[in-house]
């Protein structure tokens, strides 16, 4: 509960303190000290009651200015839950895409190791069938054909022609063949050029 402070005239509390102190300069006795004490109390109490009055404004003062401080406080408080709201919800949704990319990036990873292994059973196959098909052209190396050059140089062609379409379709089995019968012309022209030096 506020109380209502009145400011004291100034004039008021002087005048009587003024006149009880007269009046006590023409009493004699009791009475002329009970003036004399009741003009200091009245001079106590005045000066009391401007020291309560000037407190009071200072805490007044004092007030207002928390009131005002803590409104600018209650309004950044507000603006900085608000601020934290907003980041944690970009984190969520950060972590979420985050998660979101770590799902991705694993399953391209299953796929790219399981594409690496099937690459590296083929590359297996491809090299066992190799194998193979050397050794069934080993006992053909045996024997001798004679065949005209530009023949064979036909036949490299098109090796070459069929190697780039397999290439092309991603059949890489039929590619080494077509590779393997290109090598073989080679070793042939080679052989050839070499029993004419």
């Amino acid at each position: 509960m506020s109380a209502t402070v009145v400011s004291l005239p100034p004039q008021t509390g002087d005048e009587t303190v003024d006149f009880l102190r007269r009046m006590a300069s023409m009493v004699s006795g009791r009475n002329g000290e009970m003036l004399m004490r009741a003009a200091a109390t009245i001079e106590e109490l005045s000066q009391r009651a401007m020291s309560a009055e000037q407190l009071y404004r200072r805490q007044l003062d004092a007030s207002t200015r928390n009131a005002e401080l803590r409104e600018v406080a209650e309004v950044t408080s507000d603006g900085l839950l608000r601020e934290v709201e907003a980041l944690r919800a970009q984190l969520a949704e950060i972590t979420a895409t985050s998660t979101s990319e770590r799902a991705q990036f694993e399953a391209e990873r299953a796929r790219m190791l399981k594409l690496m292994q099937n690459a590296e059973a083929h590359v297996a196959d491809v090299t066992a069938e190799l194998d193979a098909l050397r050794k069934s052209v080993d006992p053909f190396n045996e024997t001798a054909v004679t065949v005209p050059i530009a023949m064979l140089r036909l036949a490299r062609a098109q090796f070459d022609i069929l190697s780039d379409g397999f290439a092309k379709n991603g059949d890489v089995i039929s590619r080494t063949i077509s590779e393997i019968g290109g090598c073989a012309i080679d070793q042939a022209l080679a052989a050839k050029k070499t029993a004419d030096i």
